[in-house]
């Protein structure tokens, strides 16, 4: 425990640092790229929109990493949204949106996902006997989270910034069903699956392709954005002229 303890005050003594806020960063933005180049054919179909979605999603957590914020999970479109409000780049915010594809989706139509949603996740739990690594979160105690927590947002206006997870959910109760329910279950809950994505405009691999491509194109101007949190951000500690670097 001492090790941790010594390694955990030098990160914490570094952290602001600007060039491991930079650094960061970087590994936000290859993790990215990464999500994306998971994309494969030959994989179950909730496995490469998991890909896609999450290769877009970690675009949000550039920007929050360059503003000292947490990279969260369920909330990163709610919390970079505040970020882009506070240093005075919201007008970045609808490309997010647009990526991921829910720029246009009514809070009525999220809330009728959402409702699906809930039925798949119920079924998931019960059925699931396998392990992922995301099984404590297709529970019925993990219910209140997944699903009530997206209601609340949606019923508080954010019904956009619910839609990363609402589709995160489902592809996770999908990979359950697929392996652990019967196939007639299978089929019973896939369409409901296939109607969230097609209001996000993916209706196959190819889709999730051009999508990723798009992602892709994206990135310079994203790490434009970051750039300007950095240099704007006053938590951020810089180097001092005249004065080497810490590492």
């Amino acid at each position: 425990m001492g090790g941790l303890r010594i390694l955990q005050q030098n990160v914490a003594r570094h952290f602001t640092e600007e060039v491991w806020v930079r650094r960061r960063c970087e590994d936000a933005r290859q993790g990215v790229e990464n999500w994306l180049k998971r994309i494969d054919r030959s994989e179950p179909w909730h496995d490469q929109v998991t890909a896609w979605l999450f290769g877009t999603g970690v675009t949000t957590h550039v920007l929050l990493v360059a503003a000292l914020r947490n990279p969260t999970i369920r909330l990163r479109y709610l919390t970079v949204r505040d970020v882009l409000e506070e240093y005075g780049r919201i007008a970045l915010y609808p490309d997010l949106l647009q990526l991921l594809g829910c720029a246009e989706l009514t809070a009525d139509r999220v809330e009728h996902h959402l409702v699906a949603l809930a039925r798949n996740f119920d079924a998931a739990a019960a059925a699931a006997t396998s392990q992922f690594f995301f099984s404590s979160d297709i529970t019925s105690a993990a219910r209140s989270i997944s699903i009530e927590g997206m209601r609340d947002l949606i019923r508080a206006g954010n019904h956009r910034e619910a839609v990363f997870w609402i589709v995160a959910t489902f592809a996770r109760c999908y990979k359950i069903l697929s392996a652990d329910a019967p196939q007639s279950a299978q089929r019973e809950f896939a369409p409901a699956f296939d109607d969230v994505l097609a209001d996000l405009g993916i209706f196959s691999t190819d889709d999730l392709i051009r999508r990723a491509e798009s992602v892709v194109q994206f990135l310079p101007a994203l790490w434009e954005n970051a750039e300007g949190i950095i240099a704007a951000n006053p938590g951020v500690t810089r180097k001092l002229p005249g004065l080497p670097g810490r590492h």
